[in-house]
């Protein structure tokens, strides 16, 4: 009896092999050949499951986005809003291998999104519904005297400030950790 194949599954194996391609030499020059040869399997397979290396980076940012997710629910449960923020952000920032890998996969969609409107719009989508997450989060907590929509800018670019300055190690992971609690100290109490 033929296996089943999970499509899912094969998905996401090419989509890892494009992330780690992405993380070492950017996405301009990664071919479909390339993210096969990468993942061991045909070039054939890649475009059976993805057209367009387009299609195939949309996909990959969506999957990096759903592990944050995840990260974020598998960790312990929040007490406060401003715990809530400060759990999610820190799955942001490059505080470990598969953080820093997606950090550097992040830094190359920005790059190739800039000249990619598809790509770029798939950014900002997940970008608006980041902040509208933190900003939803600041109202609940009563961050007063604030504007939740431009605090939640604000630390959407905090983080990614601190995860760029990470990655190029010029914080150390603790400092990284300690500007975003005080941040949120401000903003919050």
């Amino acid at each position: 009896m033929p296996r089943k194949v999970d499509h899912r599954e094969r998905r996401e194996l090419l989509a890892d092999a494009l992330m780690r391609l992405a993380a070492t030499q950017g996405l301009e020059g990664v071919s479909l050949r390339q993210v096969a040869a990468e993942a061991g399997v045909s070039t054939g397979m890649v475009q059976h499951y993805f057209r367009t290396k387009d299609e195939m980076m949309t996909f990959a940012l969506g999957m990096v986005a759903d592990r944050i997710r995840a990260r974020s629910d598998a960790a312990a449960a929040p007490t406060t809003p401003r715990d809530l923020v400060r759990g999610v952000l820190l799955q942001i920032l490059p505080l470990d291998d598969t953080r820093r890998l997606e950090s550097h996969v992040g830094l190359a969609f920005l790059a190739y999104a800039a000249v990619k409107p598809a790509i770029r719009e798939g950014l900002h989508k997940d970008a608006a519904g980041m902040r509208g997450f933190i900003a939803q989060q600041l109202r609940a907590g009563g961050a007063d005297g604030i504007d939740p929509e431009l605090a939640a800018i604000g630390l959407m670019a905090l983080v990614d400030g601190l995860g760029m300055q990470l990655l190029s190690r010029q914080y150390a992971e603790d400092d990284a950790v300690a500007a975003l609690d005080a941040q949120l100290t401000l903003i919050f109490d």
